[in-house]
């Protein structure tokens, strides 16, 4: 897919009434984990994501990360760079730093398009922020020691093949989950991860 028209298209969807929940729940594992019932929404943690779109030889691309095997939390999954958002922060503000810690990203490299809709994970507590922002060239990135394994460049292109979606079966809190994922530049992208790319494909015009 062209980078310019995935740019110009992506400006004018996320300037109107965003896909939302059902697309997010497209990807999302089955069954869905809620909050229990007697959490305190106030502990919730905030998060940033970045969900960075750039061209290689024309075609958009995004960056994902593969996270470190030693981290306690989602070791090995794939993800948006991202973190917590830290006290006087913008949710924009630390997806952009967590991007700079995590793979050497200039936040003065990218161009910030908008927002997705937030995204809650019970399983660790958060409320994750995804921002959509956009490179103008490949940026030169390198992962973080200890924190990220790998740093993919997945073409969009690629995640739009329906054999690329695929419906796998994990374990969970000692329960079968049904899992939709997209299998795409040997990696497979589920869970949270695979719940705001839903989203932004969606913007695109992507259905399952």
């Amino acid at each position: 897919m062209d980078f310019n028209s995935v740019v110009e298209r992506l400006q004018i969807a996320l300037g109107q009434p965003l896909p939302g929940a059902p697309a997010q729940a497209l990807m999302a594992p089955r069954p869905r984990r809620e909050w229990p019932i007697s959490f305190d929404p106030a502990q919730i943690r905030h998060a940033g994501g970045l969900l960075l779109v750039f061209p290689i030889d024309a075609s958009a691309h995004i960056v994902l990360t593969v996270r470190a095997d030693t981290l306690e939390r989602h070791g090995g999954q794939v993800s948006l760079p991202g973190g917590v958002v830290e006290v006087g922060e913008t949710v924009e503000e630390a997806a952009l730093r967590e991007a700079h810690e995590e793979i050497g990203l200039s936040p003065d490299a990218v161009r910030v398009l908008g927002a997705l809709t937030p995204l809650d994970i019970p399983v660790s507590g958060f409320r994750l922020h995804p921002i959509v922002a956009a490179a103008a060239k490949r940026p030169a990135l390198t992962p973080a020691d200890g924190e990220v394994a790998s740093i993919l460049e997945i073409p969009v292109g690629e995640l739009f093949d329906p054999s690329r979606q695929v419906t796998t079966t994990r374990v969970g809190e000692g329960r079968d989950l049904i899992v939709p994922a997209f299998r795409a530049s040997g990696v497979e992208i589920w869970g949270a991860t695979a719940m705001v790319v839903a989203e932004f494909l969606s913007l695109l015009g992507w259905t399952p």
